[in-house]
């Protein structure tokens, strides 16, 4: 049985850091969980299923897309239980990487999440700045075709923004961020769902073609970096920090917020891959609103509803950038903050706007200098998003319930990392694949995001 002295002077310790005071404020309600969830989740990376769909065809992308979906509802779950498990037993953990190195005790695992985690909030901070000045440029472009901002500029515009929002002091400061960002993801699919059946319809719509690729080693990497990219869309990586700003118990709060950002999803996912595949089949771009505004040729839907499309996901690509910074913010507070005084203090005011503009701007410089990060998303995505949410949840699940190794439970989880695991190779493999073969496009502070 753990020893309560030893959980209640680890429990003292995060009560005076100031990273978990103040940015991981717990204080917040199963909706507030829902909102955040869903902006960690629902995001625009759902407008490239169709291009997932495409290197797996109809059968296999639906039992893909409903696997992933049971599988991380399954994992967030199993998750939120072992927090609660831990906070009964009275190690309450608001961070990924202390609830796993407290339950598997090991110190390198400490430092494995802190890796893994630094690469996805890094890597969609930079991404979701990246695309927010993609969609300003195209915005740009079809009111001046001929204008001389380039797309840094817009990156340039996008990261100015996102220093201001990052001074929002707490994670359950963006509460009422992440609600806008939840109707806004409803938006913008309804937008695309409509869009691609208006051009799967028109006299204009290409062929519909949903074969594979003729080559079976082709057609393996295309499945298997489709599924890292399903994997990734899935992914959260933050779940602890997000039952962190809830206020205490949070298991069956958490359990509420699932089920709001999973219904979300299923409206989502499901419309907004169908659709897309539908009516490009294995033409689908990486972006399908590239599918609807070819380079060459009209365009294949009302430009006012891409337009609007393209404005709803640039506004919640701040809501995005946010979310994932946080943990950044965490433990950068963690080390300048003082808890003994008040969050708006000079004392841990002016470290916090320091800081915070600095790790944003270092974001938007890697976003301009390398446009074609989607490429290195795919690997993140692989390595990152796999590990955090189908395989190590498991684990812990495993460690700290210790279910018989003859029980379902066990051979389930069991199960789901080994398979994942194997994918996540894989898909590491095919990502690192894509990207060598695109190398030839890369261009540093280049003007076209690689497809």
């Amino acid at each position: 049985m753990a020893d309560p002295t030893v959980g209640e002077e680890r429990r003292d310790h995060k009560d005076v850091d100031a990273g978990a005071a103040f940015v991981l404020q717990s204080k917040g309600e199963w909706w507030h969980a829902g909102f955040h969830l869903t902006t960690a989740i629902v995001g625009p990376t759902i407008l490239t299923l169709p291009y997932a769909f495409r290197g797996l065809g109809w059968e296999l992308g639906i039992f893909c897309l409903t696997t992933m979906g049971i599988v991380t509802f399954y994992s967030y779950l199993l998750m939120s239980k072992v927090l609660a498990q831990c906070e009964n037993a009275g190690r309450r953990h608001i961070r990924f990487r202390e609830l796993a190195a407290d339950v598997l005790g090991s110190g390198w695992m400490f430092y494995f999440v802190v890796f893994i985690q630094t690469g996805i909030n890094c890597g969609i901070g930079i991404g979701a700045i990246l695309l927010a000045g993609q969609c300003l440029e195209i915005l740009y472009s079809s009111i001046s075709p001929h204008g001389s901002l380039k797309l840094h500029d817009f990156i340039a515009m996008v990261t100015v923004v996102m220093i201001v929002l990052s001074q929002l002091p707490t994670f359950h400061s963006l509460r009422y961020i992440n609600l806008c960002s939840l109707f806004l993801s409803l938006g913008y699919t309804a937008l695309m769902v409509g869009a691609c059946i208006h051009a799967g319809m028109s006299a204009n719509a290409p062929a519909k073609d949903y074969s594979l690729e003729p080559k079976k080693s082709s057609r393996a990497f295309s499945a298997f970096t489709s599924i890292s990219i399903i994997a990734s869309i899935f992914g959260n990586g933050i779940l602890p920090e997000i039952q962190a700003t809830l206020a205490p118990p949070a298991s069956g709060k958490m359990l509420k917020g699932l089920c709001m950002c999973y219904g979300v999803i299923g409206l989502t996912f499901y419309s907004a891959a169908v659709s897309g595949y539908w009516a490009f089949g294995n033409k689908s771009s990486s972006n399908i609103f590239n599918s609807l505004l070819p380079d060459n040729g009209t365009s294949l839907a009302p430009t006012w509803v891409l337009a609007i499309a393209v404005i709803f996901v640039l506004l919640q690509l701040f809501a995005i950038g946010l979310v994932y910074s946080q943990v950044a913010y965490e433990i950068m507070e963690k080390k300048s903050g003082d808890v003994n005084q008040g969050m708006f203090s000079k004392r841990n005011l002016v470290p916090r706007i320091i800081l915070r503009s600095i790790y944003t701007i270092l974001c938007g410089f890697v976003a301009a200098m390398l446009p074609f990060f989607g490429d290195i998303n795919g690997v993140v995505g692989a390595i990152g998003f796999i590990p955090l949410d189908f395989v190590l949840p498991m684990l812990l699940y495993n460690m700290t319930y210790k279910p018989p190794k003859s029980s379902f439970t066990y051979l389930v989880n069991t199960t789901i990392m080994v398979v994942f695991t194997g994918a996540g190779i894989m898909g590491a493999f095919s990502s690192i694949r894509k990207l060598v073969l695109d190398a030839r496009q890369f261009k540093l502070f280049g003007n076209e995001v690689v497809d």
